[in-house]
């Protein structure tokens, strides 16, 4: 692949929209309605938000290198034991994790895309290899999946959904 100067964020743009969507839905959301779900064993609509943001800091963090260590603390926000977030909390967690993405973007060139990153598996211990390109590509994917599933949650709630 030919070495081009330009940053890669324009072809992202949209995401910053969706963050936009995410953090107005969540932001008004009191304790119980952060703790309503879809039903039976389904993640609550707190639990779903604080696993976007602690995805996203675990993959910024430990395998793309970007940010501080104030992202090993929201890492850790999806894990057992961990006390409920307020929806505050949230908002402040997915803005932190959204501006080391928004930086990263105006920063990473297309050459950028093709590094090949390391991480261990935290099950298997086994070492894993992603190019910078995928990483991005899931952390995408992986908000759209699950604000999907927190935008259906709210709505059957009678909450304002995401607004696309």
């Amino acid at each position: 692949m030919t070495n081009h100067p330009f940053v890669i964020a324009p072809f992202y743009k949209g995401w910053d929209v969706y963050q936009n969507h995410l953090i107005r839905a969540l932001a008004p959301l009191s304790p119980e309605q952060l703790a309503l779900s879809a039903g039976g064993d389904l993640r609550s609509i707190g639990m779903i938000a604080t696993h976007i943001a602690a995805v996203r800091a675990r993959w910024l963090y430990w395998v793309l290198k970007e940010g501080d260590e104030q992202l090993i603390a929201i890492g850790r926000w999806d894990r057992p034991g961990q006390p409920d977030r307020s929806a505050s909390e949230i908002v402040h967690g997915l803005e932190t994790t959204w501006n080391v993405i928004e930086s990263a973007l105006q920063r990473w060139t297309l050459a950028d895309l093709e590094e090949i990153l390391h991480d261990v598996d935290e099950e298997t211990g086994e070492e894993e290899t992603f190019t910078r390109q995928w990483v991005i590509w899931h952390l995408l994917e992986h908000d759209l999946h699950h604000g999907g599933e927190l935008s259906f949650s709210l709505g059957m709630h009678g909450l304002p959904a995401i607004n696309l």
